[in-house]
C-alpha cells in the first residue's frame, strides 16, 4: 500500500468522536502535512461541515463519500489508503462491511471499540484471510484499551529490565478519572446488554477472560474479576468493579499471547476503581458494584431498556462539551508482582476527557503509528496495540497525546 493515495481515512468523520478525531489531526497535522489524511461518511454536506468546522487552512482536506452499506464504496475507499481507522459504532450492528473490504483489500486498519463479542465474531471470520492478504487490524484504540493495554506493557518492559523477569501478576486500579458519556457509546452498551440478554451461549463466552485468546492458548490461571466491592492489599484501599475491565483485560491478555506468553503462561490480570480505604470507600466500592449490575440489567430488558433509551442516556451524536472534554483527565496505577514476589508500580495519566477528548488522541496517534511506523513486511492478522505498534505507540502517546507512562518508586 506505498503507493496510497492517503496515509489514513477517517471513515466516520462526522460522527461525535470521528469530530473530535478530525480536529485532532488538523491540529497536530494540518490538511497538507506529514500526513496525509482524508475524512470519510455517507453525508456529503455533514462531511463539509465537518471540514469547515475544523478553521482556518482545512479547505483542501480531501472529502470521501463511502457508506457502511455500499460495498463498492468501502472498496473504492480502502483502494486510496494505507490505513481506515474507524469511529462508526455500535461496532456490532455497522462495524463488519469495514473490517471485509479492508481485510479483502489488505489495507490496515484501526477503531475504537469495546465490543468483545464482536471482536471474537471478526476474529473467526476474518483473521485467516487478513493473514493471507497481510491486513494488520487492530482494535480497541481508544481509552478501551490503550492505556490498559500499553500500560502493561510498559510495566513488563519495566519488570524485565529491573529483575529481568516478567512480572506474571498485574492489577490495574482507576485512581481518578473524570470525563462525560456519549450517546455513541451508550449504544454499544446498550447493544450488547441487548445481545447477552438474548443469548446464554453469548452471556458465558463474555464472561471467559480468555475470549480474545488464539483457541490454542492453553491459559488455564483463574482470574480474579472484581464483582462487588473487595479490599485490595497493594493499595490499601477498597475497590469496586470498573466496566471497562470487560473489554481491557481481554485484550491485555490477548497481548500475552501473540507475545508469545511474554508475560508468563500463568499470568493473572484484574482491574478495579479505587474507592477509598474507610467504611465510606467500602459503600462507594458496593455502590459501584450495584449500580453497575442493575444498569445492564435494566438494559438488557426491552421495557426498562426504552425507558433508559428515552429519558436518562444521551443520544447518539450527543456528548460532552469542548470545554468538558479538555477539563477531564485519568490516573491509573499498576502494580506487578514477579514469581519470586519483586513488586513494581507504575502510573498512567491522561490530560482530557477518557472517552472523547483523551480517545481521539489516542486513536489518531495508533492509526499515525500504523500508517507510519509499522515495516512493510509486518505479518497480517489481528494484532493488539502492545504486540504490532509497541515502542513506536509509547513514544507517540508521550510526545503527542498527553500520556504519561512512570515508574513509583
Amino acid at each position: 500500500m506505498s503507493d496510497s493515495q492517503f496515509d489514513v481515512v477517517v471513515f466516520g468523520a462526522s460522527s461525535f468522536v470521528g469530530q473530535i478525531l478530525c480536529q485532532y489531526l488538523f491540529d497536530t497535522y494540518g490538511a497538507n502535512g506529514e500526513l496525509k489524511w482524508a475524512a470519510a461518511g455517507r453525508s456529503q454536506n455533514k462531511l463539509k461541515r465537518v471540514k469547515a468546522s475544523l478553521g482556518d487552512g482545512a479547505s483542501t482536506l480531501p472529502l470521501i463519500i463511502a457508506n457502511a452499506n455500499d460495498a463498492d464504496s468501502l472498496d473504492a475507499l480502502c483502494a486510496q489508503t494505507r490505513v481506515v481507522v474507524s469511529t462508526v459504532g455500535p461496532y456490532a450492528l455497522y462495524g463488519e462491511p469495514m473490517i471485509k473490504a479492508c481485510v479483502n483489500s489488505g489495507t490496515d486498519y484501526c477503531d475504537l471499540t469495546g465490543e468483545a463479542q464482536w471482536i471474537a465474531e471478526m476474529l473467526e471470520k476474518y483473521e485467516t484471510t487478513a493473514k493471507k492478504n497481510g491486513a494488520r487490524i487492530v482494535h480497541c484504540c481508544g481509552f478501551d484499551s490503550i492505556p490498559s493495554d500499553m500500560g502493561v506493557y510498559f510495566l513488563q518492559q519495566q519488570s524485565q529490565a529491573r529483575f529481568n523477569a516478567p512480572a506474571s501478576t498485574v492489577h490495574m486500579r482507576v485512581k481518578v478519572a473524570k470525563g462525560g458519556v456519549s450517546g455513541g457509546t451508550v449504544a454499544s452498551m446498550m447493544n450488547i446488554a441487548e445481545e447477552a440478554g438474548k443469548d446464554p451461549a453469548l452471556r458465558k463466552k463474555l464472561a471467559d477472560p480468555y475470549l480474545l485468546c488464539p483457541p490454542d492458548h492453553g491459559f488455564k490461571s483463574r482470574q480474579n474479576s472484581i464483582g462487588l466491592a473487595s479490599y485490595d492489599n497493594d493499595f490499601n484501599a477498597w475497590v469496586g468493579p470498573f466496566v471497562m475491565d470487560a473489554i481491557n483485560s481481554r485484550v491485555v491478555h490477548r497481548s500475552n499471547a501473540l507475545s508469545g506468553k511474554a508475560y508468563s503462561d500463568h499470568f493473572i490480570y484484574s482491574e478495579a476503581m479505587l474507592t477509598g480505604n474507610d467504611m465510606g470507600g467500602r459503600m462507594k466500592a458496593l455502590g459501584i458494584g450495584v449500580g453497575t449490575g442493575l444498569f445492564f440489567v435494566a438494559a438488557a430488558v426491552k421495557p426498562t431498556r426504552w425507558v433508559l433509551n428515552t429519558f436518562v442516556m444521551p443520544q447518539p451524536g450527543e456528548g460532552p462539551s469542548p470545554e468538558a472534554q479538555k477539563a477531564g483527565f485519568y490516573d491509573i496505577r499498576f502494580v506487578g508482582h514477579t514469581d519470586n514476589s519483586e513488586t513494581l508500580k507504575v502510573k498512567v495519566t491522561g490530560d482530557a476527557d477518557p472517552g472523547y477528548g483523551s480517545t481521539a488522541k489516542l486513536l489518531g496517534q495508533a492509526a499515525a503509528c500504523l500508517a507510519q511506523d509499522v515495516a512493510e513486511d509486518a505479518p497480517g492478522g489481528f494484532w493488539t496495540t502492545a504486540t504490532l505498534l509497541g515502542e513506536p505507540l509509547l513514544k507517540r502517546l508521550q510526545d503527542n497525546a498527553g500520556m504519561t507512562f512512570t515508574v513509583i518508586d
